[in-house]
């Protein structure tokens, strides 16, 4: 064991460089890797609390309201009230139908806006009455708002899935553009770990040599140089996991919770999710491409 862990400390010193190198390529393409993997967590966080949330709300027409399936200078009927009750309610992919009257609307009202110039400029025969759809499952809305456009009385349907779906299609571009940016760099670094492995083996084929010809096993002769390509992993792995818990300290517990304390944020668990996921790749990305490189010049 002593011998290994010489001729470990005597490859890094001989391939400093090279390992340096490697050591960098790790950081910042696993540090990319591991922020993605945290933007992943983050992005489920959010969809999950704001989809379960969202409502598909119907508003109804009153006399001088426009769109939709109104007629001018008409309110919506106690009977189509109830057929668009009756609808919704009998849709597969309806959950739960909740009513709320012009009252209701105009309490609400008064609530929100007490301190407003603007609680005096709307009355109750203004306002209007609305259902509140919730569904079975969230991400099954389409049908639904496409059926509740076209039922007589309704002058609007209000779908904030129309907001969120761009909103979550962009940061998971973000997410998986990071994630295909540290891939092309991971492989970078393999490469890299590959070469540096393959050149060190070149370097001393003599005494390999030596080594085959008195019976050295392949695991024995192999194991310092797998030795080398994991300690710079592992230094690459620490330094990339170091940046992600100053990264999600200073930008989540720091800034992000603090400001915007309505969101679900990851916790330090998400991020020991990540940071885990990036050891392994490290330890992954050190073993495999140094078994490829020394697989034929280390062959007995």
């Amino acid at each position: 064991m002593r011998h290994t862990l010489r001729e470990t400390w005597s490859g890094l010193r001989r391939n400093g460089s090279m390992t340096l190198a490697v050591i960098v390529t790790m950081w910042v393409s696993l540090s990319l890797f591991g922020a993605g993997l945290m933007t992943m967590q983050q992005v489920d966080l959010i969809k999950g609390k704001w989809y379960d949330k969202i409502e598909i709300s119907l508003f109804m027409c009153v006399k001088d309201s426009q769109g939709g399936t109104c007629e001018p200078g008409k309110d919506v009927t106690q009977a189509q009230r109830e057929q668009i009750k009756q609808r919704l309610e009998a849709h597969p992919e309806v959950q739960e139908v909740f009513y709320e009257s012009r009252e209701e609307a105009y309490e609400e009202f008064k609530k929100t806006f007490s301190d407003s110039p603007i609680l005096d400029s709307l009355t109750v025969d203004q306002m209007q009455d609305s259902f509140r759809v919730k569904l079975k499952d969230p991400a099954q809305y389409a049908g639904v708002v496409e059926q509740a456009k076209v039922m007589p009385g309704v002058q609007n349907v209000q779908d904030l899935h129309k907001v969120l779906d761009p909103l979550f299609n962009w940061l998971r571009a973000l997410q998986w553009g990071t994630i295909g940016l540290s891939v092309l760099l991971l492989l970078a670094a393999a490469l890299q770990i590959g070469n540096t492995i393959r050149m060190a083996a070149f370097s001393r084929r003599r005494e390999l040599g030596i080594m085959r010809l008195v019976g050295a096993s392949n695991s024995y002769i192999m194991l310092p140089f797998l030795l080398e390509s994991l300690v710079a992993g592992l230094v690459g792995a620490a330094l990339a996991c170091a940046t992600l818990a100053f990264g999600y300290w200073s930008i989540i517990v720091k800034n992000a919770e603090v400001s915007i304390q309505a969101l679900r944020w990851i916790t330090w668990q998400h991020a020991g999710l990540a940071m885990a996921a990036v050891v392994l790749v490290a330890v992954l990305l050190a073993i495999i491409p140094t078994l490829l490189a020394t697989r034929k010049s280390l062959r007995v």
